[in-house]
C-alpha cells in the first residue's frame, strides 16, 4: 500500500470514511462551530486525508448540507409520534428539552452561513416548516380555532427558548412551557380542551 492510499494515521481511507466524516462534522460543527472548524481539523479528527474527503464531498458546503440532512428527519418522533400522550400533552411535550441540549443545529448553521441560497440553508428552512406543521396538527388534534397561528407561535417560542437558553447559559424552557400553556389554553376552546386533558 503506497502513502497516497493510507490516512493521516496510517488507516485504509475508504472502508467507513464517510460515516467518520460525518461523525466527526457533527462533534466539531455543534461544538465549535461551522465556520470554525475547518476541513485540515476536520480529516483528522475522521482519520481521513483531505483527498479521501473531498473524494466523499467536493466541498465543505456540500459537507455541511449532509450534516444537516443527518438530524431528526422525522421531525421530533420523540414527542409527535407518542400515542400515550394526548394532542395537548404532545404539544406542551415538545418544550421539555433539557438545558444540557446543544442548539439545535439549523439554528446554528442557518446563522453561520448568512446565505439563503445554501443547500444547508434550504434544510433549515424546511426543517423548521416542519416543525411549526407537525405543532400545527397536533393543536388541530387538540381542537385549536387556528392551529396554524398555534403551530406557528409554538414553533417561534421553542426556537427562541433554545437559542436564549444558549445565550444566558440558563434553562429558559420552563418559562417558554409556562408561556405554551397559556397559548395553547387559550387557542383551544373550552369544550375542547376539557375533552383533552
Amino acid at each position: 500500500m503506497t502513502e497516497l492510499e493510507k490516512g493521516p494515521t496510517g488507516r485504509r481511507r475508504g472502508r467507513g470514511a464517510r460515516e467518520r466524516i460525518l461523525s466527526a462534522s457533527q462533534q466539531l460543527f455543534r461544538e465549535q462551530g461551522i465556520n470554525r472548524t475547518g476541513m485540515d481539523q476536520l480529516c483528522a479528527a475522521a482519520q481521513v486525508s483531505k483527498r479521501t474527503a473531498y473524494q466523499h464531498f467536493t466541498n465543505k458546503d456540500e459537507l455541511v448540507a449532509e450534516y444537516l440532512r443527518q438530524f431528526d428527519p422525522s421531525v421530533l418522533p420523540d414527542v409527535f409520534d407518542r400515542s400515550d400522550l394526548t394532542p395537548r400533552e404532545r404539544l406542551l411535550a415538545a418544550f421539555d428539552i433539557p438545558p444540557t441540549t446543544p442548539l439545535c443545529p439549523y439554528i446554528g448553521a442557518a446563522v453561520e452561513l448568512h446565505d439563503p441560497q445554501h443547500p444547508a440553508s434550504q434544510y433549515a428552512h424546511d426543517y423548521k416548516k416542519a416543525v411549526a406543521a407537525r405543532l400545527a396538527e397536533a393543536a388541530r388534534e387538540a381542537g385549536a380555532t387556528d392551529p396554524e397561528q398555534l403551530g406557528e407561535q409554538l414553533a417561534l417560542l421553542l426556537d427562541g427558548a433554545a437559542a436564549r437558553t444558549r445565550v444566558l447559559n440558563a434553562d429558559a424552557f420552563p418559562t417558554a412551557a409556562a408561556i405554551a400553556t397559556v397559548l395553547i389554553d387559550n387557542a383551544i376552546p373550552a369544550a375542547a380542551g376539557d375533552e383533552q386533558r
